[in-house]
């Protein structure tokens, strides 16, 4: 990780710099500000005065401070950071692909139309569901569409005002009570076990007729396997009541086990994490919700589906139209019909590994978690016996006799050149630090982790003051996190 210090243009600004050269035109600068309104016009831009190269150096320099995973492993828990095939981006960069138009007639769009309707029959058959929607923007946004389609759903068949609650596990990801909240349901928590895992008595003793839906992880956010998800699925269906899949821990199971068969209704992806598609600010993200046959009415519109009209023609991608006016839908959920760029790699990936291989996304997640796991047990606490997931769980807890927290690791981690693990959740295991290593990382680049892993554990035990001040090999040192998501401004004055 670099340590340069990157000065802002601001510091290196002087008025008598000049970093551009504006063509001539005759139009008068009064006609300009005429056209402008007056309440949007500003005497001073206050932007500073710098040449153009220190310009280009600039932002150079703050690109060189960016960390992912073309830089070096990226262990973050529950969030699959995993190397995404350049290939997958030359392939979205085509023309056809790339430089089509959201509006564009369906005529002329004939392979496009071809390339989703083909991945929403790819994404049915990996997660066991009967049609998908390709238009979420995002995970958190395919929850939200997930669960308006359950409100849809009860809306339709007379019971909105009695199917109120959502069931949530305490150890759930935090945007699953957001979205269900954001689409008009009530939460009720239900407990976890030590293990992460829905706790039955809780869960039986608050499945009442109110409830419209449970909203689970499987895996889990402790990286183990809901072993009773067939029971918890068959108690919520005898009570009327629909199942849904946050598939942000996919990457575990797939090819080898589908939320459709352990009795999920509907379920949304992660295509930026699964699915090898570049995630946070290199998206967009794309949230894809799959439903099983009888909440298929209630899907966002458009939808993809073959024209019956041309049925005499043999050839698919001939037949394709995108349909906008089925009655019980929920809608348009974004004014274009998808993340089409991020749908082109899912496709080009699911492509490249093919049926067979992509069971060894599955075998290699596991694997390197739990090698993971096993190498780093001694040195840090883990509260949960036995295999895990795709990722594992361990605890700073005992060098809390040193004053050190699993904070003040993921800070030490960064003076070594990683990105920090998740710390601190699930908050059902004290001082936690989640690690997904990825099926895309090596044993050499797992071991050299692991090996700096027990190094910072010895150095807490030696000499704690050097995680405390950690880091100190990084441009900026040690911030106030509460302070910084309390009072975020990134405004320069």
């Amino acid at each position: 990780m670099s340590t340069l210090k990157v000065e802002l243009l601001y510091e290196r600004s002087n008025a008598e710099k000049e970093g551009y050269t504006l063509p001539y035109t005759e139009i008068e600068e009064d006609y300009v500000m005429d056209t402008i309104p007056k309440q949007w016009q500003r005497d001073k831009i206050g932007l500073p005065s710098v040449t153009e190269t220190e310009v280009a150096r600039h932002f150079y320099n703050l690109a060189l401070l960016n960390y992912g995973v073309e830089n070096g492993m990226y262990p973050l828990g529950s969030c699959t950071m995993k190397y995404n095939p350049k290939m997958n981006e030359e392939i979205a960069s085509l023309n056809g692909f790339q430089k089509v138009h959201p509006l564009q007639m369906d005529d002329t769009l004939a392979g496009n139309l071809f390339l989703m309707y083909d991945l929403e029959d790819m994404l049915c058959a990996i997660n066991g569901m009967d049609a998908f929607t390709l238009a979420p923007a995002a995970g958190a946004h395919g929850e939200y569409v997930g669960m308006s389609i359950i409100r849809a759903y009860f809306k339709d068949r007379g019971e909105s005002n009695t199917r109120t609650k959502i069931l949530i596990p305490e150890s759930a990801h935090g945007t699953n009570p957001a979205s269900a909240i954001s689409a008009g349901f009530s939460v009720v928590e239900i407990k976890s076990t030590k293990t992460g895992e829905v706790d039955m008595d809780s869960l039986k003793a608050n499945l009442t007729p109110e409830v419209a839906g449970i909203m689970l992880t499987n895996p889990n956010t402790a990286g183990m396997f809901e072993k009773n998800i067939k029971e918890i699925a068959d108690l919520l269906h005898r009570n009327g009541s629909l199942l849904y899949y946050d598939g942000a821990n996919l990457n575990a199971i797939i090819g080898y086990a589908r939320p459709g068969d352990m009795g999920f209704d509907v379920v949304h992806l992660n295509l930026h994490k699964t699915f090898s598609t570049p995630h946070g600010g290199g998206g967009p993200g794309s949230g894809p919700v799959g439903v099983k046959e009888r909440l298929i009415p209630y899907l966002p519109n458009p939808r993809v589906i073959l024209n019956e009209v041309n049925k005499h023609n043999e050839e698919v991608e001939d037949r394709l139209i995108r349909k906008d006016d089925f009655k019980k839908s929920i809608g348009r959920i974004r004014l274009t019909d998808s993340s089409f760029g991020v749908l082109v790699k899912t496709y080009a990936y699911l492509l490249t590994l093919g049926e067979n291989n992509i069971k060894n996304v599955a075998v290699n997640s596991v694997l390197n978690a739990n090698y993971v796991r096993v190498m780093l047990k001694d040195d840090l606490k883990c509260y949960i016996d036995g295999i895990c997931m795709h990722e594992c769980v361990l605890s700073a807890k005992p060098l809390e006799k040193y004053g050190i927290t699993a904070l003040d690791i993921a800070k030490r981690l960064m003076d070594y050149g990683y990105h920090p693990p998740t710390n601190y959740f699930p908050l059902i295991i004290p001082e936690a630090l989640m690690i997904e290593p990825t099926e895309t990382e090596s044993k050499e680049d797992l071991d050299k982790f692991i090996e700096t892993m027990k190094i910072i554990v010895q150095e807490a035990k030696d000499n704690p003051k050097l995680l405390k001040d950690a880091p100190t090999k990084t441009p900026i040192r040690r911030t106030n996190d509460v302070k910084a998501a309390k009072d975020l401004n990134v405004a320069w004055k």
